[in-house]
């Protein structure tokens, strides 16, 4: 059992942390060697069972990242911006593969993280299902089927937690229509229609979000011209994908070398 590769899980309290627990401790691939939440969690100092069910494992809930990665081969990180940065740095000091499902983050925080893989493994990906990364694929190859005389709006509903939008699959999504299509996302991206804002501009990629209940996730890519629609559709109805993908990428990424990875990677795309 030693011998398995050792993984922490940072925001270890949110309600991704806890299935990314449950997903660890269920292996038989990979052991959980510590657990992570910020500084004045109520759960800090207690044994990671008292969150999840179950009985003791052994792992008390820390606020010290630095020191529970250094017991690891891996950190699987579905946090905030922020701390994804500081977690990047450090998990490169412990030279453990970093996974990163964090959505949000901006140029800023997406330079700093390429600097720490200069120095370790980093798999980040706005979404780790196999289903979602065959839909992004797809995206990409019908933009680049169809000409400029189709418009791509892409909708996305999560549940009403969810803090920043359009979601970090949708942000994929719209990356690979971009791609497609020859153009830079930021170029063509909108996002922000409220009120009289004009007719939509030809070759725009737009985003809409819907956030309500507890919706999983559910990703459209449509594609409209005159007479006729194209969507291509994928719909999450269990948050455990996303666990058995991150716990997938940290195995995937044992013994390779320093550098920025994504799941088409892991899933041989």
């Amino acid at each position: 059992m030693g011998d398995l590769p050792g993984i922490v899980i940072t925001g270890a309290s949110g309600r991704m942390g806890q299935m990314l627990l449950r997903g660890v401790l269920a292996s038989d691939k990979c052991r959980l060697v510590g657990a992570v939440t910020r500084a004045g969690n109520s759960f800090i100092g207690r044994d990671v069972a008292e969150m999840i069910g179950g009985q003791p494992t052994g792992i008390i809930v820390t606020d010290d990242a630095l020191e529970a990665f250094s017991r690891a081969q891996a950190v699987i990180d579905f946090s905030t911006p922020d701390a994804t940065v500081e977690f990047a740095a450090l998990a490169a000091q412990a030279r453990a593969v970093h996974v990163i499902g964090t959505t949000g983050m901006e140029a800023s925080h997406l330079a700093k993280v390429t600097a720490a893989a200069r120095h370790a493994v980093i798999i980040r990906a706005g979404n780790m299902s196999l289903g979602v990364n065959l839909l992004v694929q797809l995206t990409q190859k019908v933009a680049a089927a169809l000409d400029a005389e189709w418009d791509i709006e892409i909708i996305e509903a999560h549940h009403n937690k969810k803090v920043d939008a359009p979601s970090g699959t949708a942000l994929m999504l719209g990356e690979a229509a971009a791609e497609g299509r020859g153009v830079t996302l930021a170029d063509v991206r909108d996002s922000g229609r409220d009120g009289i804002t004009g007719a939509r501009k030809a070759g725009d990629i737009g985003f809409t979000a819907i956030r309500g209940g507890d919706i999983v996730g559910e990703h459209d890519v449509l594609f409209a011209s005159p007479g006729e629609r194209i969507v291509l559709r994928h719909i999450a109805t269990d948050r455990t994908i996303f666990a058995r993908g991150a716990i997938k990428a940290a195995l995937w990424g044992q013994d390779r070398a320093p550098g920025e990875y994504d799941m088409m990677d892991v899933l041989g795309l």
